[in-house]
C-alpha cells in the first residue's frame, strides 16, 4: 500500500509529471497532508488528541515531507532512482525556503514555516539519512549507526518542541534527542528480519554479530517460520544486548516531558512511551524479532495516551493550586 501511494504521488506530482503539483491550492494541500497523518501506519499516530487542535495541520505537514521523503528512499525499489528522487527532494525544499513552495506537500508546509519561523536544516538533515540508505546497508559499529540516528531521528524531534513553542538548547535538546535516537533504535531492533529481507539493510552494527552466516540464517529462518534452536538462542542473546544498550536513550529522555509546558510535555511523552512499548514488546516476544515483528496493539496505545493525559491533568491541577496559593 506504501509504495502504491508514493507511486501514485510521483506520477501526479513527481518531477516528471506535467504541473507537479503546482495546481494544488495550500488549503487542499493542507488536507491531503491531513488525511495522510491520519491513514497511514505507524507505531503511533502523530495526531492524538494531546496536540493542541491549533497545531494538528503544522503537525501534519511536518509528517507529510517526512513520509513521502522516507517513502522515497524506501519503496521505490532503486537505490539509484531514490538517490534522483531525494536530490529533486531536496531542490523542492530550496524552492519552499525561497517562498516558491511547489510540491503539495510544501505548499501545505508554507504556512508552517512562515508561522514558526522554521529552519531548514532538520529537513535536509533527514532527507540526508535516507540518501545514506541507498549507499550505506551495513554498520560497522554502534558510534556509527547512532550517527545516522542523529539525522534519521533527532531532528524529528527539534521539529516537534518548535511546532509545540518550547526552546530546543541545553538540557531539552540533549533529552529531545535521547528520546527520538531510541525511537530509531527501537524501530530497528523490531524490524530486524523485514529490514534484511525487503530492503537488504542491516542496522545491528557488526562489531556486536558472533554469529556466524547471520544474514543467511536470518533469511532462512524468517522465510520458513522457524529457526535453528541454537541460531534462535544466539539470535537472541544479540538482540538482548541492542534492547539493553538502548533503554539509557530512554532512561535520559524520560525527564523531558516533566521540564516543558504540560501540553507539550504530554506529547513528549506519548512518542517516549511509544518507543519504550517496543521495546517491552520485543522483550515480551523473547527478543525473537529474526522471526516475528512485535507490534503494538489498540489497547497498548490508548494506554500510553491515557497516561499521558492523566499527567497532563495533574500537572495542570498543580499548577492551579500554585496560582491559587499565591
Amino acid at each position: 500500500m506504501t509504495q502504491a501511494r508514493i507511486l501514485d504521488d510521483l506520477a501526479r506530482f513527481g518531477p516528471d509529471a506535467p504541473g507537479g503539483g503546482a495546481e494544488v491550492s495550500t488549503g487542499a494541500a493542507r488536507e491531503m497532508a491531513d488525511h495522510l497523518a491520519r491513514t497511514h501506519r505507524e507505531n503511533f499516530s502523530v495526531l492524538t488528541r494531546l496536540v493542541p487542535e491549533d497545531r494538528r495541520a503544522d503537525f501534519a505537514a511536518v509528517y507529510a515531507f517526512c513520509r513521502t521523503a522516507d517513502d522515497l528512499g524506501d519503496e521505490i525499489g532503486d537505490p539509484e532512482r531514490s538517490l534522483a528522487l531525494l536530490a529533486w527532494w531536496r531542490h523542492e525544499i530550496d524552492l519552499a525556503w525561497e517562498g516558491r513552495p511547489h510540491h503539495w506537500v510544501f505548499r501545505a508546509l508554507q504556512p508552517t514555516i512562515e508561522r514558526f519561523e522554521l529552519d531548514r536544516s532538520p529537513f535536509v538533515d533527514l532527507v540526508s539519512a535516507f540518501e545514506q540508505d541507498q549507499t550505506v546497508t551495513r554498520y560497522r559499529s554502534w558510534d556509527q549507526l547512532l550517527d545516522y540516528c542523529a539525522r534519521s531521528a533527532d531532528p524529528v524531534g527539534l521539529l516537534v518542541l518548535r511546532l509545540l513553542d518550547q526552546p530546543a538548547s541545553g538540557e531539552i535538546t540533549t533529552r529531545s534527542n535521547a528520546i527520538c535516537t531510541g525511537l530509531q533504535l527501537a524501530n530497528h531492533w523490531q524490524d530486524i528480519a523485514r529490514d534484511l529481507i525487503e530492503r537488504d539493510r542491516v542496522y545491528v552494527p557488526a562489531e556486536l554479530i558472533e554469529i556466524d552466516d547471520f544474514e543467511a540464517k536470518v533469511r532462512l529462518s524468517a522465510t520458513r517460520g522457524w529457526a535453528d534452536p541454537e541460531f534462535l538462542e544466539a539470535a537472541r542473546r544479540l538482540v538482548r544486548d541492542c534492547v539493553e544498550r538502548t533503554w539509557p536513550f530512554f532512561e535520559e529522555g524520560s525527564a523531558l516531558p516533566g521540564i516543558l509546558d504540560p501540553m507539550a510535555g504530554a506529547v513528549v511523552e506519548v512518542l517516549g512511551g511509544g518507543g519504550a512499548a517496543i521495546l517491552r514488546a520485543i522483550e515480551d516476544w523473547d527478543f525473537e524479532t529474526v522471526l516475528h515483528r512485535p507490534t503494538l496493539g489498540r489497547l497498548d496505545q490508548v494506554r500510553i495516551v491515557a497516561s499521558a493525559w492523566w499527567n497532563l491533568r495533574r500537572a495542570r491541577r498543580r499548577s492551579t493550586l500554585r496560582r491559587i496559593e499565591a
